[in-house]
């Protein structure tokens, strides 16, 4: 793609040799002898790329990459030095100059500064709209809900955000928005221009977990060929976000509670104390105070994480929202699969509405998300959901009427349990997703439980 360079130089020679060679390579090139008049011509039509010469006859080059820097902050300069000014040159690259380059130069060495500080350019462009986009995505613009227990975890994430409290804990079931409320969090936060960064618990094992949360120094395990800085290193001055909590290693909770008491921490093998200062948020499904009663989560640590506790409900105990929700992902994913779904049925709302919704707001948006690719055109109807929706109802009552107590009968709650799980795993071919949500539980509570009850 073409882009506009501006060359300043007070030789002639360079101007027309370099220019000459960039227009070939398909870029609009401008020229100026000094560097009053390319500040100039930056003011009166912005270039892509500047070539700057370090000596002018009538402005230091620094002082004009200054100016230019105060015109557009991210904009790509290449220095051109003479021998004998690298010190002045290491000045410019401190002053925000891309590179520099020694006079004479070779062309091609030219060329693949030209094209590296563009593509830097456009990188820098690309990952300055994505967060601009995750800032509209987290904005609480964004955040829908008007219940009453909604509202006021939309107030409580505001002030937090804006506190310096550093660390939360958020609880709420599989779905019910906890990694966007963390988000929310740090959007709102003062160290909103520096890394969010987020782990599940649950996805490693304890031992890569340590290494990826604290780093590791290199040889201090066999795989350790160089030395690996962790989240926290990486997180300072932004957020950290440790999902699923919960089903942290007991010998590493000791480890996190040591970061949260003293602010400091060692890589992995290391030897030396380091300094971290970072919010630390929190989340989890799981009842932390049973977990601390089977021993499973250490009872300092959890009264340390929820020194500002979050609790996000589940969508069954908010079903007011439910119509306001779905509107919302009825519009958001007509505008991205460029679909026309005017409106949902009133017998649809009524299914919502009274659906259990185990999968909580990311399940009602995975519906409607189905539903809008695969199957509605105009108006989202009955026959556009899942079995367990559609006609959740008469399934559940139809088994009911069909079971005999009396058969079963003496049996503890635990073994039924264990039969509704097993029958509902080999009713669904094996699939826990699809099981957790006709049983109604989150899938880590139905892996808890199959591990529990020794259920292949």
């Amino acid at each position: 793609m073409s882009k506009r360079i501006l060359i300043i130089d007070d030789e002639k020679a360079i101007r027309w040799s370099l220019g000459e060679a960039l227009k070939n390579l398909g870029h609009d090139v401008e020229e100026a002898e000094s560097g009053k008049k390319g500040i100039k011509m930056f003011q009166g039509d912005p270039a892509d790329l500047v070539i700057l010469d370090l000596k002018l006859p009538d402005v230091d080059g620094i002082k004009v990459l200054k100016q230019l820097k105060t015109e557009d902050e991210e904009l790509p300069v290449i220095m051109m030095t003479a021998y004998g000014e690298i010190e002045t040159a290491v000045e410019a690259i401190k002053g925000g100059a891309y590179d520099f380059l020694q006079k004479p130069f070779q062309l091609e060495k030219m060329k693949l500064a030209v094209k590296n500080a563009l593509e830097s350019s456009r990188l820098k462009a690309e990952l300055s709209g994505i967060k601009r986009k995750e800032r509209e995505t987290y904005n609480f613009k964004n955040f829908l809900g008007k219940s009453a227990v909604m509202q006021d975890v939309f107030k409580k994430v505001k002030k937090i955000g804006e506190s310096k409290a550093s660390t939360i804990l958020i609880q709420g079931e599989s779905g019910t928005g906890k990694e966007l409320v963390a988000r929310a969090i740090h959007e709102c936060s003062a160290g909103v221009r520096n890394p969010f960064l987020e782990i599940n618990c649950a996805a490693l094992p304890e031992t890569l977990l340590e290494s990826e949360l604290f780093g590791h120094e290199k040889g201090s395990f066999t795989d350790a060929k160089y030395k690996k800085r962790g989240l926290f290193e990486l997180a300072e001055e932004g957020t950290i976000f440790l999902d699923e909590i919960g089903e942290m290693g007991i010998t590493l909770q000791s480890r996190l509670l040591r970061v949260i008491e003293n602010k400091t921490f060692r890589r992995v093998g290391g030897v030396k104390d380091l300094r971290v200062n970072t919010r630390i948020i929190s989340a989890t499904n799981r009842e932390l105070k049973q977990a601390i009663k089977e021993g499973k989560f250490r009872s300092d640590l959890y009264y340390r994480l929820q020194v500002i506790p979050i609790y996000l409900p589940p969508l069954r105990e908010r079903r007011e929202d439910i119509p306001l929700l779905a509107n919302h992902f009825i519009s958001t994913f007509n505008k991205e699969f460029k679909k026309g779904i005017k409106k949902i049925g009133p017998e649809v709302m009524r299914l919502f509405k009274n659906y259990s919704w185990p999968g909580n707001v990311r399940e009602l948006r995975n519906v409607i998300e189905r539903a809008i690719l695969l199957e509605a055109e105009d108006e989202l109807l009955p026959e556009h959901l899942p079995a367990e929706i559609s006609r959740g109802e008469k399934i559940v009552e139809s088994r009911i009427a069909a079971a005999s107590v009396d058969d079963m009968f003496p049996i503890s709650l635990k073994d039924m349990e264990k039969i509704l799980i097993n029958k509902t795993l080999n009713e669904t071919g094996g699939n826990k997703s699809k099981a957790a949500r006709i049983l109604g539980i989150s899938r880590q509570t139905l892996r808890e439980k199959t591990r529990m009850y020794q259920i292949e």
